[in-house]
């Protein structure tokens, strides 16, 4: 269903006021249950139509629960923005580090790298490319302005690090630009990825993972790598 056919159920705060944890409400495992269809629903629903355009109601809607129930576990979007970011996002993220450290001193191999745990990480979680899209690339998306706010630019600023250190040292093409090259490389990848999930719902297989990783490291070591004097 789209947001908007949600839109137009209130989004009243559940009864009681316990005090808990913000987002963790305490009871059984059912309730946890629950609370992680919540957050599956959002990222879905965030994915497909943007967390500017899906409002609660329309979360609770598709998860067949009642606004209040939702309020239970989630008071105000930024609160469940947070809880998305922490449990899902945030993890995910950080299971795509570690490609400069370990190709130190060859950044075709560490650009490589990080290309493919683009790929593996979008064809495990469904939700991660399209949200990328929306918004993280964006600069007006709501999801990249939540994390700047919480975590500011400092793993983009250390990963531009890496780019001009190579760069100065002769391994890498002196004429990248470091900030268009994370861009060019999310195009790589998260779009054609996205392409490829369309393709699987539709029963279509003329492309796969394993096409899309030759295609882009010949990119990479094509145009990517420096050699001196040409």
């Amino acid at each position: 269903m789209s947001p908007e056919n949600g839109s137009e159920h209130s989004e009243k705060l559940a009864a009681g006021g316990q005090k808990r944890r913000p987002g963790r409400p305490a009871g059984t495992s059912k309730s946890v249950d629950k609370r992680d269809l919540l957050l599956d629903t959002a990222l879905k629903l965030f994915s497909n139509f943007g967390i500017a355009q899906t409002p609660l109601s329309a979360i609770a809607a598709e998860a067949g629960v009642t606004p209040a129930m939702l309020h239970y576990y989630f008071k105000t979007r930024e609160q469940l923005l947070d809880v998305l970011i922490d449990e899902r996002y945030m993890p995910v993220r950080q299971s795509m580090g570690g490609a400069f450290g370990e190709y130190p001193d060859d950044p075709v191999s560490a650009l490589t790298a990080l290309t493919q745990k683009f790929i593996d990480v979008s064809m495990l979680h469904p939700w991660f490319a399209p949200l990328w899209i929306r918004e993280v690339l964006s600069e007006t998306g709501l999801l990249k302005q939540r994390i700047d706010a919480r975590f500011g630019s400092q793993e983009r600023d250390s990963a531009l690090v890496w780019i001009r250190k190579w760069q100065e040292e002769g391994r890498l093409n002196p004429d990248l630009e470091a900030e268009l090259l994370f861009i060019s490389l999310f195009g790589l990848t998260l779009l054609p990825v996205a392409r490829l999930q369309q393709d699987i719902r539709n029963g279509e297989t003329r492309l796969n993972t394993e096409k899309l990783s030759r295609h882009i490291a010949a990119l990479l070591k094509s145009g990517v790598g420096h050699t001196p004097g040409v």
